[in-house]
């Protein structure tokens, strides 16, 4: 591989990853009756509206099992969305 095609696999990686991270927020949002998009608003107010997160939100497509907050709140911490982590502790701990 040169240097561009890990480049390029390095992205590709991250952006899959990054998909999961989100599906499993909306996972952990829909079993808790909670709006995804609402919750991702209250953690980055100033930001614009998450593309990614509303596509997948539409798309509704389900995991198999279910997701702990603790869980949650590591993913979100790893990929650097602190602000999310809180924001859902937050949530978590009013439940």
């Amino acid at each position: 591989m040169d240097q561009k095609e890990i480049e390029a696999y390095i992205i590709q990686k991250y952006q899959e990853d990054e998909q999961i991270m989100v599906r499993i927020f909306i996972q952990w949002c829909h079993e808790r009756d909670l709006n995804p998009e609402k919750i991702y608003h209250e953690a980055y107010p100033s930001q614009p509206p998450n593309k990614l997160l509303k596509e997948l939100t539409e798309e509704k497509e389900a995991f198999e099992m279910t997701i702990d907050s603790g869980t949650l709140i590591n993913v979100l911490q790893v990929f650097g969305n602190d602000d999310l982590a809180h924001t859902v502790s937050a949530y978590a701990n009013k439940q």
